[in-house]
């Protein structure tokens, strides 16, 4: 079990983060025109997993705005986007936005991410949502960064995320 704070109390996620140099856990997720996805769609790219609780929070908004400003140039990772989130929120989200880069990714259909990622909040009031965290991976799945984010109202580290790659970006070109 991890600890994570909302609103000043102390509550637990199931598990922990997948460890740096394991393999990630493969998922099913459903993307925002409804299909389930998993690594395969993504074989052979790097990939940021930015895992949230809701779209429609200022922080977990900002979040995908970053991570969609990091990838500009950098079409080798694929950055997915994963809550419990419906997948048409995601995409109105992404729309209103004009998002191109980032995959909107929605756990409503598939049970287990939560579990699997070390993420599902198990007590109080985002019982059943997912904590804040960033999971990278390599082209093989390899966790090369990981970030639980104790504080649900804080952003993720997004230069370290990206240094887990081996690229290294200006916090100034990220700043929205």
């Amino acid at each position: 079990m991890h600890r994570i704070t909302f609103q000043g109390k102390s509550y637990e996620t199931y598990g922990e983060l997948p460890s740096i140099g394991s393999r990630a856990p493969d998922f099913s997720l459903v993307n925002t025109e409804l299909h389930d996805v998993s690594f395969a769609n993504f074989m052979g790219k790097r990939k940021v997993l930015n895992i949230f609780p809701s779209i429609d929070t200022p922080v977990c908004a900002k979040s995908v705005i970053v991570f969609d400003k990091i990838a500009e140039n950098h079409e080798d990772v694929a950055m997915l986007m994963v809550s419990y989130d419906l997948p048409f929120a995601h995409a109105r989200f992404q729309q209103e936005h004009s998002l191109t880069r980032v995959v909107g990714l929605s756990a409503i259909r598939h049970a287990g991410f939560g579990e699997n990622y070390g993420v599902q909040i198990v007590e109080g009031p985002l019982a059943g949502m997912f904590s804040r965290a960033v999971v990278v991976l390599d082209e093989n799945n390899t966790v090369v960064y990981r970030e639980q984010i104790e504080d649900i109202a804080s952003e993720p580290d997004y230069v370290a995320a990206y240094r887990g790659l081996g690229i290294e970006i200006n916090v100034d070109d990220i700043r929205i």
